[in-house]
């Protein structure tokens, strides 16, 4: 994996990078120690091989490091959690994708 550097910024509720001066984005929203993952937004200028995937993969990790649980309500997002199930851990009890 390619680790991504994230910026959290909480003013807009999303997580950002910036490549090669674009910024892409997850938003969310969070509740009771639970992060709602509801949009990712990569334009299509952003052509890295694997970076939404890596993306991803960084922002769970700094969700994970805070010991919260995630619920992807993007469809993009809940479709990487259901082809990488190392994730499943992350999700609340009774959540399935």
């Amino acid at each position: 994996m390619n680790e991504v550097e994230i910026i959290d910024n909480t003013f807009l509720r999303q997580f950002e990078t910036t490549v090669e001066g674009i910024l892409a984005k997850i938003e969310y929203s969070s509740q009771e120690r639970k992060v709602f993952l509801t949009k990712l937004v990569v334009p299509e200028e952003i052509t890295r091989e694997g970076f939404k995937e890596d993306f991803i993969k960084s922002v769970l990790h700094r969700i994970q490091e805070q010991n919260l649980r995630v619920v992807p309500t993007s469809p993009q997002i809940a479709g990487f959690l259901r082809k990488n199930r190392q994730y499943k851990e992350m999700l609340p009890v009774g959540i399935r994708i």
